[in-house]
């Protein structure tokens, strides 16, 4: 049977207690710019959002951190929280779950508060409720309680000489209504607790705080988001993680926080921002300077003189880093410069782009596209071909939260836009870019592999009312204003065919190449969460939900081209009896073979295949590669969780 669950995905079940949810037409954008000019968009335009992750990082606290919280209190009645936090935005909450800005001073601190008989070494302040004139709360180093007027203190906050709510404590509010009920800001978040401070609860799961300074990395096969921080370090959105961002490491940020280091000392100055791209290094300044090395760092040239905004980052594109970018820091003036020579000319693109700091940039070189995070939000425009901003063009991605926007990243093959917000994370959506020039990717993926008879192919950028190659037809499943999803005929013969795509914005024809066999693992591409499923419960194998040694998986997947018996293009496969893979098809998990059960048709499904694998006995706890193999040809890795 097949219904639809609350967020439009097709479910499909198989008989066997298996239920699977795949998105197979993403409604990626809310509107389309088909035939609209810079003009017209001018009041921003707005892409389908997505947040990936939450706001709080785990650091093996009595919950989830998040950010500093300079100051805490309530309001009169007690019936209300509000707090700031250290980028200076207050917040409120009435629930304790759902937090709003808004725009109210703190308290002054009180001036006819009972004065206790004595108050720990160290004390940053003592605050009491009149309901029990003999309780009193000290924040210093830690929490610490008296409940006889001051004679004697007792730490509330310390376990084995580690504070459990973390450390640099800044602030203290005991509620008007309940001496048992406190909350304290320190630099790690807000935390509540209801008993005296016997027992913490942190405020952190849902307050805008994250102090994300920057990207790391984006996700990539078994690796999730990584974000640089300004006080937990480096952190990590894992694919199929539900609780908090995890401390990560990564050795790409590494070396070029290395290199960054290097070109300081080479330079005799603090690089504020640093890129490179083969033999090609750039390197800003706090006072605007920008040099560049054409022969990886050992010999640099000033390329851009000092000016009055500081460099907070640099763009190089990858295939040709003669083109680079700069975000700007500073009000107003140069604040998103370009080059097209490898830095011998810098052209001012800051155009029309609102008085406030630039933060981050990346281009989409093809076409011409530029973004940048600014203090006042994300934007985008076209570039003109030498390089100038053309007046007026910067366009603001709306639907966003209200925040600064600190990074701007593009994935390798510029689909998915990515956007750091300070304090609320990071938000992704197809680029906007990709409406303006089609593209034919693997569904699965959104990869430019080699596509096999049966695949389930993604045309981004528009809708497409017919596809064609030679005399075959490439059925259309779904078509939006944004992307439509086709499938490969099973009787496709490569190595290469040309297809021939009708789109309300004209025709136009594409290669793709065409193998016997192009496996593929369906992932969500944005946060990189597989669709591989508990065989025995249905569910998604997700942090959550893992599974377990000995179980099964189910593994959604496409390009695993020609079935036994032959199935028709278009149609969904059969519940009884799906048709078999024709192909020797292997599954693997940290390497290692596991044994495949079956692989078919999935169904009720149209273009996707179920691979069905059983777990050994013995595996270890955690995170682990997954990928599948057919006939040779190795799919992507995937990563999976798995418990004892």
């Amino acid at each position: 049977m097949c219904h639809k669950d609350t967020i439009g995905r097709v479910a499909a079940h198989d008989g066997r207690g298996v239920c699977a949810a795949r998105a197979i037409v993403a409604l990626v954008f809310a509107a389309s710019v088909s035939g609209q000019t810079s003009a017209d968009l001018k009041g921003g335009f707005a892409p389908d959002w997505r947040r990936i992750g939450n706001s709080s990082i785990e650091l093996m606290l009595a919950a989830p951190a998040s950010g500093p919280v300079e100051r805490v209190w309530y309001s009169p009645d007690g019936s209300r929280l509000y707090l700031r936090t250290g980028s200076g935005i207050t917040f409120e909450t009435g629930d304790y779950e759902k937090w709003r800005r808004v725009a109210v001073a703190p308290p002054p601190e009180p001036d006819h508060a009972p004065v206790p008989a004595s108050t720990p070494a160290g004390s940053l302040g003592v605050r009491s409720n009149p309901a029990n004139p003999m309780r009193f709360y000290s924040l210093g180093a830690e929490v610490e309680r008296s409940d006889d007027g001051g004679q004697s203190w007792t730490g509330m906050t310390t376990f084995r000489k580690l504070s459990i709510i973390g450390n640099g404590m800044h602030d203290l509010a005991v509620s008007p209504r309940d001496p048992d009920e406190l909350v304290v800001a320190n630099d790690e978040g807000a935390w509540r607790s209801l008993d005296g401070g016997v027992t913490w609860a942190g405020l952190n799961d849902t307050l805008p705080n994250l102090p994300v300074t920057k990207f790391a990395g984006l996700a990539q096969g078994t690796r999730g988001v990584r974000l640089v921080t300004s006080g937990a370090g480096l952190i990590e959105w894992a694919p199929g993680e539900k609780d908090a961002w995890q401390p990560a490491a990564d050795a790409a940020y590494s070396a070029e926080a290395a290199a960054r280091q290097a070109a300081s000392q080479a330079l005799g100055v603090q690089v504020t921002a640093f890129r490179s791209a083969g033999d090609y290094q750039y390197a800003g300044a706090a006072d605007g300077r920008i040099w560049v090395s054409y022969d990886g760092g050992r010999d640099w040239l000033l390329s851009q003189p000092a000016g009055q905004n500081p460099v907070n980052d640099i763009f190089v594109d990858r295939a040709e880093p003669r083109v680079a970018a700069a975000a700007l820091g500073g009000a107003k003036g140069a604040r998103v410069l370009r080059t097209m020579n490898g830095g011998q000319f810098w052209d001012d693109a800051t155009s029309d782009l609102p008085d406030g700091a630039a933060n981050g940039v990346t281009e989409d070189l093809a076409s011409g596209t530029m973004y940048v995070a600014t203090d006042r939000g994300a934007f985008f425009m076209r570039t003109n071909l030498n390089g100038a901003a053309p007046p007026g063009n910067w366009v603001p991605l709306a639907g966003l939260p209200q925040a600064k926007a600190v990074d701007v990243k593009l994935d390798p093959d510029g689909n998915q836009l990515y956007v750091a917000l300070e304090g609320y994370g990071v938000y992704a959506a197809m680029a906007p870019h990709r409406l303006l020039s089609l593209r034919l990717v693997n569904a699965a993926d959104l990869s430019q592999r080699a596509a096999a008879p049966g695949s389930l192919l993604s045309v981004l950028g528009g809708p497409v009312r017919s596809a064609r190659a030679g005399d075959l037809d490439f059925p259309i499943l779904a078509s939006s204003d944004s992307e439509t999803q086709i499938q490969v005929p099973f009787t496709v013969r490569g190595p290469i065919v040309l297809v021939s795509l009708d789109g309300v914005r004209g025709s136009l024809s594409m290669p793709l190449p065409v193998e016997n066999v192009s496996p593929a693992i369906f992932i969500d591409s944005r946060d990189g969460t597989p669709m591989v499923l508990n065989a025995d419960t249905g569910l998604l194998v997700d942090a959550g939900a893992p599974v377990h040694s000995g179980g099964r998986l189910q593994i959604l997947a496409t390009g695993l081209g020609k079935v036994t018996p032959d199935w028709p293009a278009g149609l969904a496969g059969p519940l009884d009896n799906p048709p078999q893979v024709a192909a020797q098809v292997q599954a693997f998990l940290n390497n290692d073979p596991l044994e495949v059960t079956r692989a078919v048709l999935a169904p009720g499904y149209v273009g996707l295949y179920l691979v069905e694998v059983q777990l050994p006995p013995v595996l270890n706890a955690g995170p682990a590669g997954l990928r599948i193999e057919s006939d040779g040809h190795a799919s992507n890795s995937v990563r999976v969780w798995v418990a004892n």
